[in-house]
């Protein structure tokens, strides 16, 4: 079963009722899917409330014959993903940012080759930095800077991941880019 093909999977799901084809296709894609939330939210409590809500809505639309065989299973199921976040965050209307002091942050995975003490305290520094200039970008643009340096996406497949197209993306990038240095510069930062 493991080597069937996502569409393949949703078939014998939704034909024939195989709960072992959805677990399939559900372990398959579960991490990348849980990570572009947890990257909305900053929360792992959150994150897997709104995972288990993804899931319903996706069992339910896959069992409401919504799915289309022409689209692509996990760019579909993230599509609802960021809607939902996006949603919530919007009728919450708070900051959807929560960061615990013990969680890991996605700019500390990003490789270094520091030696010394002295270092190391100048890396967490830049690296707190630069994720406090990130959080203050606007949504649309925070997200892309997301998906392309943490997720090393390309800007096709955030395109499509997100359901925009590419000069879109590529202009959310530049403005991105635009908006930090300027808050650099206006903070005086050294990075």
């Amino acid at each position: 079963m493991h080597q069937l093909s996502d569409q393949e999977l949703i078939k014998a799901y939704t034909t024939k009722g195989n709960a072992a084809a959805f677990e399939v296709l559900f372990n398959r894609h579960r991490q990348k899917i849980y990570t572009s939330i947890y990257l909305f939210v900053r929360c792992h409590e959150k994150s897997n409330d709104i995972f288990q809500e993804i899931f319903i809505k996706v069992i339910d639309r896959l069992q409401q014959g919504k799915y289309k065989d022409d689209d692509k299973f996990l760019p579909w199921v993230m599509r609802i993903a960021r809607n939902y976040c996006i949603d919530e965050y919007r009728n919450n209307k708070r900051n959807r940012v929560l960061l615990n002091s013990d969680e890991r942050d996605y700019f500390r995975s990003i490789p270094s080759s520091i030696s010394t003490g002295e270092d190391v305290v100048m890396s967490e520094q830049t690296c707190n930095h630069v994720k406090d200039l990130v959080d203050q970008l606007p949504a649309e643009q925070k997200e892309v800077v997301v998906m392309r340096h943490y997720y090393g996406l390309k800007f096709n497949e955030i395109a499509e991941e997100t359901n925009s197209n590419l000069n879109t993306v590529l202009g959310r990038m530049r403005y991105a880019l635009i908006n930090l240095r300027k808050m650099i510069e206006e903070k005086e930062l050294v990075l």
